[in-house]
């Protein structure tokens, strides 16, 4: 049975909300306040989808509606690595969930894999056609890299969070930012880290700059409509850390500011950390590696971060800190279902931050 309050929000960033809502084992996919599809879910190790109405279905129509309730599963269940499915009443659906590398299998072995579903670009990615950009080498700054798909605007990724019961977006950040990043750039906690305290013209001319930059993409992280931090995405090839070890043409790098206090907690970190891991390996199918160069000395943030899949890969000296090397696998992020807390927790009353923070786990800002 999902463990996870309904109604659950699907597919919000590539398209129209679906909503799965849950009556004992049925779920209903609503889409434009219509239901688009009926299932029964049974079990509980493993879990299986039943079709209830598969007749007539078409794949066009069927398969949005089918991952909002894939995900819906998947998420209330992170401990299970598939989802059974019996397509018995929708066998011409098959070609196509095969085709989307969301069937596996046959007859009653027939199953969705956790590890491919989220490796899917719906419904998270606002526009899944980024990570079809074609490979060019081209040179910048004596740097050989890959031509790299133009930086996106506005909305690039939204998930709905189960635990929290809303969802955390990243948009590319304007020049309309630079108020909120020049208070939070001048909060004490946020500069005993990003030494960038200043002038508003300071911060204008730092954001223009990354905005400029093709291998930077900075970003605001949001809860529902509340901005919460700033997050700067790097390819590795181009950037300052490729010197110091065996960089990849698709290394992904990141850094973060909390900027709001009252989103510092494990039950937000638990939320935005993997779900920006996520959207990096999302935005390009070649990214394999995440990497990530935190103070060597920053005891917590280094034990989090390998909580959450990180290896500590060795240590090393920047002009301006002593860091070390951390990488997160794309194997590992989606073979141990590492978009969720691990392990996962029962759905505390909304509301209740005491008891998500003492079950969920993540890094610390």
């Amino acid at each position: 049975m999902l463990r996870t309050p309904m109604p659950f929000r699907a597919a919000e960033a590539a398209g129209r909300p679906r909503i799965v809502h849950q009556a004992g084992e049925q779920l209903s996919v609503v889409a434009d306040d219509r239901v688009a599809l009926r299932l029964r879910l049974s079990g509980t190790g493993p879990v299986r989808l039943t079709f209830e109405d598969g007749e007539g279905l078409d794949a066009a129509t069927a398969l949005p509606a089918l991952m909002a309730a894939f995900e819906a599963v998947s998420a209330a269940h992170p401990d299970q690595d598939r989802i059974g499915l019996d397509l018995a009443s929708a066998a011409d659906l098959v070609p196509a969930l095969r085709a989307a590398g969301l069937a596996v299998g046959d007859g009653d072995a027939l199953a969705v894999h956790a590890a491919l579903l989220w490796q899917r670009p719906e419904p998270w990615l606002a526009d899944p056609s980024r990570r079809d950009f074609p490979a060019m080498p081209v040179m910048t700054e004596g740097r050989r890299h890959p031509l790299r798909a133009p930086k996106p605007t506005g909305l690039l990724y939204r998930r709905f969070i189960p635990w929290l019961g809303q969802s955390v977006a990243f948009r590319a950040a304007t020049l309309d930012d630079v108020d909120r990043l020049h208070r939070w750039m001048n909060d004490p906690r946020v500069d005993a880290v990003w030494a960038e305290a200043g002038s508003r013209a300071k911060h204008e001319a730092y954001l223009a700059g990354l905005i400029a930059d093709p291998h930077m993409l900075p970003l605001i992280g949001s809860f529902g409509d509340e901005p919460f931090g700033y997050f700067e995405v790097y390819w590795a090839k181009e950037n300052r850390l490729a010197p110091f070890y065996e960089v990849r043409d698709y290394d992904r790098g990141w850094h973060v500011l909390v900027g709001e206090d009252r989103f510092r907690g494990r039950p937000y970190v638990s939320a935005w950390l993997p779900s920006l891991m996520h959207a990096l390996f999302l935005d390009d199918a070649r990214t394999d590696r995440i990497v990530g160069e935190p103070r060597a000395d920053h005891v917590q943030q280094l034990r989090n971060l390998e909580r959450s899949g990180f290896a500590r890969i060795k240590t090393f000296d920047f002009p301006h800190k002593r860091a070390a090397l951390v990488m997160l696998l794309r194997e590992r992020f989606f073979g141990e279902r590492l978009w969720a807390p691990n392990p996962p927790q029962a759905q505390p009353a909304r509301g209740d931050d005491a008891t998500i923070a003492d079950r969920a786990l993540g890094a610390a800002a």
